[in-house]
């Protein structure tokens, strides 16, 4: 699978669900980690992974083009740590 469509029908095919109610599923379920995220919180997705929000300090950084120092701002940014159980799957 490598597009949210694909997804979208192996979720239908497993769950024996209709494709707009596996659509429905799935975008509901990126809307509320999304969510999750976006208050601060962290999703943890037991024996899969866990999503949460890191934050990234200001710094200094170079144009590469030009070599000249540059201020990046401050950001937060979206992190997922893979579980145990992803890990083993992944790893046979």
């Amino acid at each position: 699978m490598t597009t949210k469509n694909e997804l979208i029908a192996a979720v239908a095919e497993e769950a024996k669900l209709t494709k707009a109610a596996a659509q429905a599923a799935v975008d509901a379920t990126f809307d509320i980690i999304a969510d999750a995220l976006k208050k601060g919180e962290e999703v943890k997705l037991i024996g899969f992974g866990s999503f949460s929000v890191v934050s990234r300090a200001a710094r200094e950084g170079r144009n590469p083009r030009t070599g000249k120092p540059v201020k990046i701002s401050a950001s937060k940014a979206p992190k997922f740590t893979p579980g145990k159980g992803l890990k083993e799957a992944v790893n046979g």
